[in-house]
């Protein structure tokens, strides 16, 4: 079993417990897809997209619930990124929790599924 994760702002994670489902950031709709990554790729992806926020939420998804519609994709130096082209329903969510802030300029994480 697969496990890909999405860091997004707590309001917007807030809005998808309400509608059941995740349409995605404004980055994501921009892009026509949600961004994913995988636990490999998470303190990368943190990073670049997230240094100095608060207030983030850390979704665990089952990749194999997500099936035809996400699509792994080249990006960062190549590497092969989880993206997937709809909405993402909340059935396939394994669990969200909140993000730890940095702590002189470093995100910690929970321990996550490969």
């Amino acid at each position: 079993m697969t496990t890909i994760y999405k860091i997004c702002e707590r309001a917007l994670w807030e809005e998808a417990e309400s509608d059941r489902r995740l349409v995605g950031s404004p980055a994501d709709l921009r892009d026509g897809f949600i961004h994913f990554s995988t636990a490999a790729q998470l303190a990368d992806t943190a990073a670049k997209h997230f240094a100095g926020v608060s207030g983030l939420v850390l979704i665990a998804v089952d990749a194999e619930a997500l099936p035809p519609h996400l699509k792994w994709e080249p990006s960062r130096g190549g590497a092969l990124f989880p993206h997937l082209y709809g909405a993402l329903p909340l059935s396939a969510v394994r669990w969200a929790r909140p993000l730890a802030d940095e702590i002189d300029g470093r995100r910690p994480f929970p321990e996550l599924e490969p």
